[in-house]
C-alpha cells in the first residue's frame, strides 16, 4: 500500500453487492496457483483487518500475534488531560521536553487542508528522504518527491504536517513530521530536521501530533514503527496479527508446531509492557 507504513488494515477490497466468501476463494486459488507454480515458499499478509482476519483464517492462513504502540483518546478535552494521565514523574518530564523546544525558539504549526502545497509537500520528501540517508535509505526510501507533491490538492484534506518553524523565519520550516488522518484516526511514520534539536523528535512526532488529535476528536492514533520512545509517552502495546501460509512443507510444519507457543509468548509481552507504562496508579489497565 502507499505510503507503506505498518498501519492495520490490511484486507481484500470487493465491490459492494459481491459474495465476499467467493472473491476470496478465487483470489486465494490464485495466489495459491500463482505460489506453487513459482516455487515460492509463503504467502503473507501484514497488519490485517481485524474483522478481515477470521475470513482468510477459513481459507488455512494460520494467524501471527504482533503488537504496536497506539494512542487511545481517553475522552481526553485538553493536552492537560492527556498530562494528568501519567504519574508525576512523566508529567513533568514531558513538560520539561516541550519547554526544551520552546526555549530553542521552535514553534510547531500543523498544515493541512488549504494551507498545503506542493512546495512544501516537496520540502516534506527532502525531510524525509534526509532521514532515510541518515538511517538506512534500504529500509525505508521508497516514496519519491513526486509522490509527496501529488498528495496536493487532492489529498490535502487528508494530510497533516507538523512543520518546525525557527524564530525569525516563519516561511521556511527547519522540520516536520508527515501524518495521514481518515475518519477518527491519525497515523504517522515520517519525520526530519535540517538540525538536532533536544526532544524536537518527540514534539513533532508525538506531542503536537497528539494535541491536534484531541481538538480534532480524533480517537486513535498510530505513529508508525518502534517502541522504545513511545512507551514513556502513553502509546500502549496493542496486539495486531499478521497471517501466514507456507507452501514448504518443513516451514508449514515448523509454524503449525510452534505458532501456539508464539503467540502465547508475545501476549505475555504485551501484558508486561502494558504493565510498565508511566501512567497514574489509578489509571492503570
Amino acid at each position: 500500500m502507499s505510503p507503506f507504513t505498518p498501519a492495520e488494515g490490511y484486507r481484500f477490497l470487493i465491490a459492494p453487492g459481491e459474495d465476499e466468501d467467493e472473491m476470496t476463494e478465487l483470489m486465494v486459488g490464485a495466489i495459491d496457483h500463482f505460489c506453487v507454480r513459482n516455487r515460492i515458499s509463503g504467502c503473507n499478509f501484514l497488519y490485517v483487518d481485524p474483522e478481515w482476519r477470521p475470513v482468510i483464517e477459513r481459507y488455512g492462513f494460520v494467524s501471527w500475534l504482533h503488537h504496536s504502540f497506539i494512542w487511545v483518546n481517553h475522552d481526553f478535552q485538553t493536552f492537560d488531560d492527556y498530562l494528568a494521565s501519567f504519574n508525576a514523574n512523566q508529567r513533568r518530564n514531558i513538560k520539561r521536553e516541550r519547554k526544551a523546544v520552546a526555549q530553542a525558539g521552535l514553534r510547531l504549526q500543523p498544515l493541512t487542508g488549504d494551507a498545503l502545497s506542493k512546495s512544501i509537500l516537496s520540502q516534506m520528501y527532502d525531510f524525509y528522504s534526509d532521514t532515510c540517508d541518515k538511517f538506512g535509505w534500504w529500509g525505508s526510501k521508497y516514496l519519491t518527491r513526486r509522490f509527496f507533491e501529488q498528495l496536493c490538492p487532492g489529498y490535502a484534506h487528508r494530510v497533516v504536517l507538523f512543520a518546525v518553524y525557527s524564530e525569525g523565519n516563519a516561511h521556511h520550516p527547519i522540520g516536520m513530521s508527515f501524518c495521514l488522518t481518515k475518519a477518527d484516526c491519525l497515523y504517522g511514520r515520517y519525520w526530519g530536521a535540517t538540525q538536532d534539536f533536544d526532544n524536537l523528535h518527540f514534539d513533532t512526532c508525538y506531542y503536537t501530533p497528539i494535541e491536534w488529535a484531541i481538538d480534532h476528536n480524533i480517537q486513535l492514533f498510530d505513529p508508525g514503527a518502534g517502541g522504545r520512545h513511545k512507551k514513556r509517552r502513553g502509546f500502549p502495546a496493542t496486539p495486531n496479527h499478521s497471517v501466514h501460509r507456507f507452501y514448504d512443507n518443513r516451514l508449514a510444519h515448523i509454524l503449525h508446531a510452534y505458532i501456539d507457543e508464539i503467540n502465547d509468548l508475545e501476549q505475555q509481552e504485551i501484558d508486561a509492557i502494558n504493565q510498565d507504562l508511566p501512567f497514574r496508579k489509578e489509571c492503570d489497565s
